[in-house]
């Protein structure tokens, strides 16, 4: 009995075209729900797991070295400690400005309303930027086990 071998990713070509078409979407919807997170359902953690979604699909099917091409796992380092360090950053500025820890009203520039968009912003990036890169880092941990058998 002839042992049928399984398909490889880069034999299937329907599921890497269609993935190139649907990535670009994937990121740039990513993007929008973090920037629209504070007028509506969304946010930083929404927009961070569909980010890193999208690389993940990209690692699935292209494999795990040409995501870290994309994205080496450096940055992905880097980009975890920026974004924790912003988001603890809003909170630090808070309390210097006089107010509580990420109490935005004292972030006021031309008024309080504008201080508590910064505040909200500035929080949510810095917490889809962590998510983001949190979520690959996770995947280039788990993939590269694999290959490593």
């Amino acid at each position: 009995m002839t042992q049928k071998t399984p398909m490889r990713m880069q034999d299937k070509i329907i599921l890497r075209v269609v993935s190139k078409a649907l990535i670009p979407p994937i990121l740039l919807f990513a993007l929008y729900v973090q920037f629209h997170g504070d007028f509506g359902p969304g946010g930083g953690f929404q927009a961070g797991v569909i980010f890193a979604a999208g690389l993940v699909l990209f690692g699935v099917i292209f494999g795990l070295d040409a995501v870290q091409e994309v994205f080496p796992p450096i940055w992905v380092e880097i980009l975890t400690a920026v974004g924790v360090l912003l988001y603890g950053g809003v909170g630090v500025v808070s309390i210097m400005l006089g107010g509580e820890f990420l109490n935005y009203d004292v972030l006021h520039l031309p008024g309080p309303m504008h201080g508590q968009h910064l505040g909200i912003f500035l929080v949510e990036l810095g917490v889809g930027i962590t998510v983001a890169s949190a979520m690959t880092a996770i995947f280039y941990f788990f993939a590269g086990r694999a290959t490593k058998r």
